[in-house]
């Protein structure tokens, strides 16, 4: 957290914020990374990655562990591997219908869970429909750890007050995501998912989005 801390002050001063329909005056190797890191986004069938899940409100913050898959239509599973009063949750969404099981509960499985944006929206399926569905985009450069990066942002659909806009940044050698942040209507962070391992296009099969 501390790191993105200081990488958020380091684009408030020194990135260049380029707005997608004027920005012709970048320096080339700007356009040359947007470009990469567009079209892979854009290619990307699914994903899988681990990655860490921290909601924060008014009253503080929680902290998940996650293994997350998602396929590009919209389908995913997320098992949560932390904290242990959740770890083995598993939520999977098949295009159709959401369940959720509970290893705590002997045999217990929830069909037909209703959708909600604070889960959805943390996948990176999910920011990269919405950047295509944006009436405008925006992108900075800034660098992280010695790494160059490109951040992207996006308006989320919807009005529900906490989750308002999303930031994706991404690593341009690699062209995989380090992080994606939600933000609410005043521009505060109020989710944030860290990317610890992440693989584009991995092997997926139906059944793992059904129990």
């Amino acid at each position: 957290m501390g790191g993105y801390m200081k990488l958020t002050k380091i684009l408030a001063t020194v990135a260049s914020i380029l707005v997608l329909a004027g920005c012709a005056s970048a320096p080339e190797y700007t356009r040359s990374a947007y470009e990469r890191v567009r079209e892979r986004l854009l290619s990307m069938e699914g994903f899988q990655a681990h990655a860490t899940v921290e909601y924060i409100s008014n009253r503080g913050s929680n902290i998940y562990d996650t293994l997350q898959l998602a396929a590009a239509d919209g389908r995913y599973r997320i098992e949560v591997l932390g904290p242990e009063n959740a770890a083995g949750n598993i939520t999977m969404f098949d295009g159709q219908t959401i369940t959720q099981l509970n290893p705590r509960i002997s045999g217990q499985i929830s069909v037909g869970v209703r959708e909600n944006p604070e889960r959805s929206e943390i996948f990176l399926t999910s920011f990269v429909r919405n950047y295509q569905a944006a009436q405008e985009v925006t992108v900075s450069v800034g660098s992280f750890n010695q790494n160059d990066l490109t951040v992207l942002e996006a308006a989320v659909p919807g009005s529900h007050p906490y989750l308002s806009s999303s930031r994706l940044w991404v690593d341009n050698s690699s062209l995989t995501p380090t992080r994606l942040a939600i933000y609410d209507r005043e521009g505060t962070q109020r989710v944030i998912i860290t990317y610890q391992s992440f693989e584009f296009d991995p092997p997926i099969e139906d059944s793992m989005f059904t129990p």
